[in-house]
């Protein structure tokens, strides 16, 4: 029993370990399945070409099989027919339809007991209202559906079609609710009732993505993959005779059933095993090599998914070719591999990865030498051409390279071998430089799927040209200036302690867009002495200060902002409180017990050095505004204390910030904070 135990405590203390071994198992299992494993066909020929052989018999009967643009179109078609599935949630409803009547009651004990029933029973009657017809959450995958598009609703086990515009938004349960509220009269106490149902709805509608995908991947399974059939001993092509459309495809269907049926089950076996041995091979020194020297990049779990699935991405595909049109494998874009390996980590990985790629397809091309040898001269040229990371023509310049590569290699071998140029071989090349061109729509792709964000999208995000930014510069102009003095801190404090200098440069011109919404109730967007807090208390005034955080979350999410730039907008004030509002409380009830709650920012607190130095360097640039007459004293003192006080507050525990790094953060913004306020160095007297 205790040996069981060791066992299972093992693989929990290691699981993250084990969790990478997995990935790289499924990409051998995925790599040896696809992999040809059987005799190649025996013939050539060419569309729009004359047979160049003898006239040819079926051998057997077998199927013809769709061309893959039909049978994609028809696929395509099948599951663009499926409705998105959501899922009514009714627990949350009670659960949340519970709290709201305790809610209710404590709030109304020191009330008119006469009209409670009333109260009580319109407080239910609107929540009922809304939570019954539901509140959709937002979703990525659904977030381009328009109010007439047709969803499939499961509540209760039975699944209905319903408009996706049946549904409220959170948005719009909130305008619901003043909108029903407004039909009653009376002793109603709308304030109350209000509140408590804001606070109380619930998003109880949401995405299924499961679900979607098993009734997609049943309508696709439905797809018929032929489209008639070829009797034994029938004419398929005569000597001379051209190779049409129609004849193209039974050929290729000929050679899918001869290939699948040439190799007996002992051959396919002895195949099998040592193809797996050779692909596991290649991936044990991938995963060796990367532990070695890219030890930052393997340690995470998602970039070796993201690693392994860019990889398969070229290496599945050209199997794919191989087994169907071997004559078009120079088509497929090898080296798109390394443009976007490079674009998410570094060149060496690229040129490392792009190597192993190219030995796990040598294993099945017909020409592996000719192959290996092109693939390489033009992963030299491509991972040349990127080394300007952040320039926006480097993707054309890749494909020029590329196609130079390819185009030397192949005439080289063409004049070894006394053959003559192949134009038509020409033009697969040229379109596998072109095909590169895909890295980047793929770059972005990839960015949403594995939640990364590379240099080319931060640097368009960076841009304040962008809508959302000339949103904030338009409604909140106070609030963009100081957004930018802001990115411009992060990034000389990142430049001295090490960090992403555009990631943080990008996070901090995003992280106030939620004043957007009310830009008039933040200080630096004001102008005289008027404030519009002074009609409000000083729990409404830190409610609307405080949701500039969700409201910015809100816009971001609506702008499909990446969520790494997401994080700094949730991080920026970390757990901290609105401190201004919950003084001012604490003075005007001194005997009462003052609650911190909605005085407290909703976090998380900074994990990263990038959203921690945004922190210091959002509350020190709005805080030196303050300032009068700054001098060198002050500065330090300001810099110093604001520092000190997020330092206890906790907010930097979950950053890999030194308290080396630290000091060196107050140094660099006392400096550029007496740079920007033209402050002279004090030096001491003689």
């Amino acid at each position: 029993m205790s040996k069981i135990n060791d066992f299972f405590n093992k693989i929990r203390h290691n699981y993250y370990v084990i969790a990478k071994v997995v990935a790289f198992l499924v990409a051998i299992a995925l790599v040896c399945w696809l992999m040809p494993r059987t005799g190649k066909f025996k013939y050539e020929y060419q569309l729009s070409k004359p047979w160049p052989h003898e006239t040819l018999y079926a051998p057997f009967d077998f199927p013809i099989y769709k061309d893959y643009e039909t049978l994609n179109a028809e696929t395509e078609a099948a599951a663009s027919k499926v409705k998105p599935i959501f899922v009514f949630n009714e627990d949350e409803m009670t659960a949340a339809r519970n709290a709201l009547f305790n809610a209710f009651d404590a709030r109304w004990a020191d009330k008119d007991p006469a009209y409670r029933e009333q109260n009580l029973n319109e407080l239910f009657a609107i929540y009922d209202s809304i939570e019954n017809r539901g509140i959709v959450a937002y979703d990525n995958a659904t977030s381009n559906l328009a109010p007439e598009d047709e969803v499939n609703i499961v509540r209760s086990k039975v699944m209905r079609t319903a408009r996706y515009g049946d549904f409220y938004s959170m948005n719009g349960a909130t305008e619901a609710v003043t909108r029903m509220l407004g039909h009653y009269d009376g002793h109603s106490d709308k304030k109350l009732l209000s509140e408590l149902l804001t606070g109380a709805l619930r998003q109880n509608v949401f995405y299924d993505a499961d679900l979607t995908k098993q009734a997609t991947e049943k309508a696709v399974s439905a797809v018929s993959l032929t489209y008639g059939m070829v009797q034994k001993d029938e004419i398929i092509v005569s000597e001379g005779a051209v190779v049409d459309a129609h004849t193209y495809n039974v050929l290729n269907s000929l050679q899918r059933e001869y290939t699948s049926r040439s190799m007996s089950s002992d051959d396919s076996l002895r195949v099998l095993l040592s193809q797996i041995f050779l692909v596991g091979l290649v991936f044990s020194l991938m995963g060796l090599y990367g532990n070695k020297l890219h030890k930052k990049v393997f340690a995470e779990l998602r970039n070796i998914v993201l690693l392994l699935t860019l990889m398969l991405m070229i290496v599945l595909p050209s199997f794919v070719l191989v087994r169907f049109a071997p004559g078009l494998i120079y088509m497929m874009p090898v080296c798109l591999l390394a443009i976007m390996v490079g674009s998410f980590f570094n060149l060496r990985l690229a040129f490392s990865t792009q190597v192993f790629a190219v030995m796990l397809i040598s294993l099945v091309v017909p020409n592996p030498f000719l192959f290996i040898f092109m693939q390489l001269v033009a992963t030299v040229l491509t991972v040349f051409s990127m080394s300007n990371t952040r320039a926006h023509h480097r993707f054309i310049q890749a494909a020029l390279f590329v196609f130079v590569g390819y185009l030397l290699v192949y005439v080289a071998f063409t004049f070894l071998s006394t053959s003559e140029v192949d134009w038509y071989d020409v033009l697969l090349l040229l379109l596998n430089a072109l095909f590169t061109l895909l890295a980047q729509p793929l770059i972005l792709m990839f960015e949403r799927i594995f939640g990364v964000t590379t240099s080319l999208s931060l640097m368009e995000l960076s841009n304040t040209n962008t809508p959302l930014l000339r949103q904030l510069a338009a409604t909140a102009p106070g609030t963009f200036q100081h957004s930018i003095q802001v990115a411009n801190l992060c990034e000389e404090v990142l430049f001295e302690i090490g960090g992403d200098t555009l990631l943080a440069r990008t996070g901090a011109l995003y992280h106030d867009v939620g004043k957007i919404k009310n830009p008039m109730y933040f200080t630096e967007n004001q102008h005289g002495a008027y404030s519009p807090h002074n009609d409000l208390t000083n729990v409404e005034s830190a409610e609307i200060i405080i949701s500039h955080v969700t409201d910015g979350i809100e816009l971001a999410h609506k702008n499909h902002v990446p969520e790494r730039i997401i994080d700094f907008i949730r991080t920026h004030h970390g757990t901290r409180q609105t401190d201004y509002f919950y003084i001012n409380e604490k003075k005007a009830h001194p005997d009462e017990e003052i609650d911190p709650t909605p005085f407290t920012y909703h976090g998380p607190a900074p994990f990263s050095r990038e959203t921690a130095v945004l922190m210091m360097a959002d509350s020190i640039e709005a805080a030196s505004h303050s300032l009068k007459d700054p001098d060198e004293k002050k500065i330090s003192d300001l810099v110093d204390g604001i520092i000190d006080k997020q330092m206890e507050a906790g907010q930097f525990l979950n950053t890999d910030l030194t308290l080396r790094d630290i000091e060196t953060c107050r140094k660099v913004l006392k400096k550029k904070l007496m740079s920007i306020y033209h402050v002279r160095i004090a030096y001491p007297e003689k």
